[in-house]
């Protein structure tokens, strides 16, 4: 039984550390990367698409990307959708492509997006701590019940707290990568 809560535990602290992955994978750095596009949909014949399921992404060297979609008509909804998104790149649109042209960071704009990536990984701290907590209220439900003894229900919270750990420090080294690559000229 106590297994089948570890494991639980694990998993919801495993599926908070790929949620800050995605988010963080969507913050731009001064290179070009398709993730940040991720977010993004276009209307396309009254349904609301991801971007990537009505084109094809590239990116074709270091400042850009490119958006080719499979049905030219939409070229102006996406060109709308881009300038309307809070990516605050321009779209240049030569009737078959749309290029993304990502210019190179500021270094104010550099320690803007380090604190988003602060932001982010202490907002994720938090949600596993959370998680924490919530399964630690488990172990002690059981101790009051008498299902398990007040020796187990301390070991499993010694247990938790060291699974804790160990995802905590995960998205600590998550954020200094990102902040790395962020500060990378």
């Amino acid at each position: 039984m106590t297994e089948e809560l570890f494991t639980a535990c694990k998993k919801k602290m495993d599926d908070s550390l790929d949620h800050l992955r995605k988010e963080l994978s969507k913050l731009r750095t001064g290179s070009a990367n398709t993730a940040i596009l991720e977010g993004i949909t276009v209307d396309y014949y009254g349904t609301p698409t991801p971007l990537s399921q009505v084109a094809t992404l590239g990116v074709p060297d270091n400042q850009t990307i490119t958006i080719q979609p499979w049905d030219t008509s939409i070229l102006k909804d996406l060109e709308k959708v881009i300038l309307g998104s809070d990516l605050g790149l321009t779209p240049s649109n030569d009737g078959k492509v749309i290029r993304l042209n990502i210019p190179p960071l500021t270094g104010e704009r550099r320690q803007q997006l380090v604190k988003v990536v602060k932001k982010y990984v202490e907002d994720h701290k938090v949600a596993i701590r959370n998680v924490r907590r919530n399964f630690n209220d488990q172990f002690k439900s059981k101790e009051k019940k008498h299902e398990i003894s007040e020796d187990a229900s301390h070991k499993g919270q010694e247990r938790l707290q060291k699974i804790t750990d160990e995802h905590i420090a995960t998205a600590d080294k998550l954020a200094q990568e990102k902040e790395k690559d962020i500060l990378n000229i």
